[in-house]
Formats: C-alpha cells, structure tokens, sequence
C-alpha cells in the first residue's frame, strides 16, 4: 500500500465510512483501490466497528461504481463545492 499521512488516512477512514462516496472517489483523490481501503479500514479500526462497516457497504449501490445507476457521473452532490 502507498504510504499515506496521517491526515490522508483519516480523510480515506472519513469517505469509506459515507454511504454516498464511492470507491472510485477515493481511488481518484489518493490512488489506493477498494481493496487497499478494506485493508486499511481493517487495520485502523476496531473488530467489531470494521464488521459493521463491511455489513452496511457490501452491495451497497452507491459505493459501486457498476451497482450504480447509469444517470449518476458525478463524485459529489451538486450543492457541493
């Protein structure tokens, strides 16, 4: 894995943990795959904390670029800047 501060590993924890951001957007801003980020939330967070993040993303459409609807091209909400 990239060697990663610790204001971006606390950035990656932050987006993995939003049900509306995807992987691909944490693959664009800091270059690290789902895989690296399932590694990385593994090793940061608590058992039990890391389960329950894995329960609530797995499958979840809007994680997924190829679970998501064809009409959503976008990272962020159109309010944000």
């Amino acid at each position: 894995m990239t060697q990663l501060s610790a204001s971006d590993k606390s950035r990656i924890i932050e987006m993995a943990w939003e049900d509306r951001t995807p992987f691909d957007a944490i693959e664009f801003q800091f270059g690290i795959g789902e895989k690296e980020v399932k590694e990385l939330m593994r090793s940061e967070m608590k058992p039990s904390s890391y389960k329950m993040w894995r329960m609530r993303v797995n499958g979840r459409a809007t994680k997924h670029r190829k679970l998501r609807s064809d009409k959503v091209n976008r990272f962020k909400a159109p309010g944000q800047r």
